[in-house]
């Protein structure tokens, strides 16, 4: 007998909830769709598993009997359901610096799916994402690659890393504009600053490129040039040698949770969705991927 499982949990809601409006809100359906799923399980059943009034709603002998038999069939299958995902990790792939609060997100997440969340850091472009080394990865790119779905996950300023022995390194704050007259360290790997970021006719020159966050700190400590990083860098990284100024009138950098848009992994779209979800209440801006809450990283 084809029975869907769904109608099965369906009539379960009604026969515990004693009706079909507050089952309908449990379950957060439409009424008039969880009326069709209760006909459409009597259809295929051929029997009426409740009596139906304009005051009341009742199960039938049929129903009661149905009901006594399904509890302890959809615990038992709930049961073995969870079992399968014990020993299953989401891999979550980044190339540095994790936005504050992400981990304490995979920590809930773990146990409330039953999965294990293992952090992944690949000093590669896509943060392992490419290769399949993780299932879902922290991507500072805008736009998101083609064959990637994601979710906005933050948004930050920026700040300009100077060394420490320029004169510039006194400075309160600077432009973005005038780091155009300087030459620029640039993480090729992982990094978020170009030259191309700037107007064809003033662009600033390469003073030194590297492959890793920890390559440029030192390279830009060396006096080899400047830097920028988002803000969230100078919070969460230090060099004796390099001062963090902030920047004024520099575009944002946006923080991505992707996962690719087809065959991913079964857990990386409701880890993204919990991520954004515990995104800061009062951020001042709404935007973006999916009509999702943006914070500071």
């Amino acid at each position: 007998m084809d029975v869907d499982l769904r109608h099965l949990r369906n009539f379960l809601a009604v026969a515990e909830e004693g009706g079909f409006t507050a089952a309908a809100r449990r379950l957060h359906l439409a009424q008039p769709t969880l009326t069709r799923s209760i006909r459409a399980l009597e259809d295929t059943l051929g029997v009426r598993l409740f009596d139906r009034t304009t005051r009341r709603t009742a199960l039938t002998d049929k129903g009661r009997e149905l009901r006594s038999s399904l509890v302890p069939l959809l615990h038992q299958l709930d049961t073995a359901l969870t079992g399968l995902r014990k020993g299953e990790s989401l891999r979550v792939g980044f190339n540095w610096g994790l936005p504050e609060g992400l981990s304490g997100v995979a920590a809930r997440f773990g146990d409330d799916a039953g999965v294990t969340v293992e952090f992944v850091r690949t000093d590669t472009p896509m943060a392992g994402l490419d290769t399949g080394a993780v299932d879902i990865a922290l991507l500072r790119t805008d736009p998101l690659p083609r064959g990637l779905r994601g979710v906005l996950l933050c948004e930050d300023t920026r700040i300009a890393a100077v060394p420490g022995h320029w004169p510039l390194a006194a400075r309160s704050r600077l432009g973005w504009a005038e780091l155009a007259d300087l030459p620029l360290v640039v993480n090729t790997v992982s990094g978020v600053t170009f030259p191309a970021m700037w107007p064809e006719n003033r662009r600033p020159t390469v003073g030194a490129e590297c492959r890793n966050y920890d390559e440029w700190l030192e390279k830009v400590a060396a006096g080899l040039g400047v830097g920028s990083a988002p803000a969230a860098a100078a919070r969460r990284y230090t060099h004796p040698a390099v001062r963090m100024i902030p920047l004024d009138d520099a575009p944002v950098v946006r923080a991505y949770l992707a996962y690719p848009s087809h065959g991913a992994h079964p857990q990386a779209a409701r880890f993204a969705d919990e991520a954004w979800r515990a995104a800061d209440p009062l951020a001042t801006e709404a935007v973006a991927v999916n009509e999702q809450p943006v914070q500071g990283c």
